[in-house]
């Protein structure tokens, strides 16, 4: 029959050509019984009954993946390890961007935050493109020599070391550590910069913290850096233990205390000899930046409440 010839032809076009003689001929004898039990039934079969039986089989390159399925890109074994490359990857060329970022803003004359926001967005997505293309065609690559890049994978371990099971929480977010780490980096950027700025940088329209509030960033400065420290424990534990708790908790307290204390300390800001002229006075400018700082120290307060919480779950 033409249509089945076909309907076989098509199917073998989409297979390897070592298999299409071998798929076909079993192919063709599946199809050939189906219409010889159907003609049993009904008697003379018409082009339309070939036809009905063929598409109710489906379509010739789905037949063809039932019989060899088409190799995935990655090895379904490997797909974890993938996930925890691209977010380990992306997470530090995003620590990374706002670094660069950020010093590039502090040292530009203008201070332009809308185009710091851009040269952060854009050059992440240019970055994480690239890493993502590379990180995912060399899983490719390994997965079509027939190997697995996380055969070994799992090995030492314990199911001693396992959290308890209703405890979900548990669970450290690489998405947190690293939003953490790119927070605190900000941070000590912002602080210590104007330390190596040169003169000509610091322009009439220059807006800067006060000596007084300059000096308790700097001072708060080792607070931050053991933040960064906690954060890189995080990334190393992945899991919540009592001292991760505690330390969290320190930390966090120590940062509703100096915010608090830092909003309350004005004047917080200052402008050049010449007066702003823009959209917002350095008073609005300080007013709103206490607000902030207020608010910020929400927070931090919610994660003290969250974690101690937590620490008297683990209890």
């Amino acid at each position: 029959m033409e249509l089945v010839e076909r309907y076989v032809a098509a199917v073998q076009r989409e297979l390897p050509e070592d298999k299409r003689q071998e798929i076909g001929r079993e192919l063709n004898a599946n199809i050939m019984d189906q219409l010889d039990a159907l003609k049993e039934q009904q008697g003379q079969l018409s082009e339309d009954d070939v036809a009905a039986v063929l598409k109710q089989m489906g379509r010739p390159r789905v037949v063809a993946y039932q019989f060899i399925p088409p190799k995935a890109l990655v090895a379904a074994e490997d797909m974890p390890l993938l996930k925890h490359t691209l977010y380990m990857v992306l997470g530090v060329l995003f620590v990374l961007q706002v670094i660069g970022a950020t010093t590039h803003w502090m040292g530009s004359s203008d201070g332009n935050l809308i185009r710091f926001l851009l040269q952060l967005t854009f050059g992440f997505l240019d970055e994480a493109c690239f890493a993502f293309t590379a990180i995912v065609l060399s899983f490719a690559a390994v997965n079509s020599s027939g190997q697995r890049v996380g055969r070994c994978a799992g090995k030492d371990w314990s199911p001693k070391q396992l959290p308890k099971a209703d405890l979900g929480w548990q669970h450290i977010s690489l998405t947190d550590v690293f939003t953490d780490l790119a927070t605190y980096l900000f941070l000590l950027i912002v602080i210590w910069h104007p330390l190596w700025m040169n003169p000509e940088q610091i322009t009439d329209r220059s807006v800067t913290f006060t000596t007084d509030a300059l000096l308790m960033l700097q001072w708060f400065s080792p607070v931050i850096v053991f933040s960064v420290l906690l954060s890189l424990w995080q990334l190393q534990q992945r899991i919540w233990n009592r001292g991760l708790l505690l330390s969290s908790i320190v930390v966090n307290a120590a940062f509703v205390v100096f915010l608090v204390v830092l909003a309350f300390s004005g004047p917080l800001l200052q402008a050049g000899p010449v007066e702003l002229k823009s959209l917002f006075t350095v008073l609005q400018l300080e007013k709103g930046f206490t607000y902030g700082l207020l608010i910020t120290a929400c927070f931090p307060g919610y994660e003290v409440v969250r974690d101690l919480w937590r620490f008297n779950k683990l209890n």
